[in-house]
């Protein structure tokens, strides 16, 4: 069993869950986040209000899940990453497990 985490922009949500079930992950968790990119300073300086942040809409994924079920995800986001018409890719990471309860 591994940990898999997947970051998505807000709009994708819908194509990450359908991601999940053809890869046979049910069981999962997802959360709001905030996405950053690093700004340069001249687009921070030009800002009317430099002190705002710039934060995209975002989605945080994860399951504990099994190899398989992972690999068949990869395979599966990289198909969407390669049609995509944005600059906003799914990223996705996978952590080992070294022991659960």
């Amino acid at each position: 069993m591994k940990l898999v985490i997947v970051t998505a922009v807000e709009a994708f949500q819908e194509e990450v869950l359908k991601l999940f079930k053809k890869a046979n992950i049910h069981n999962f968790s997802s959360s709001d986040i905030d996405g950053y990119k690093n700004g340069s300073s001249i687009t921070m300086a030009s800002s009317w209000f430099p002190g705002d942040e710039f934060g995209n809409e975002s989605r945080l994924f994860f399951s504990f899940a099994e190899t398989e079920s992972i690999d068949t995800l990869f395979h599966l986001i990289k198909e969407f990453n390669a049609n995509l018409e944005t600059n906003n890719p799914l990223k996705a990471v996978v952590v080992p497990i070294e022991k659960s309860i």
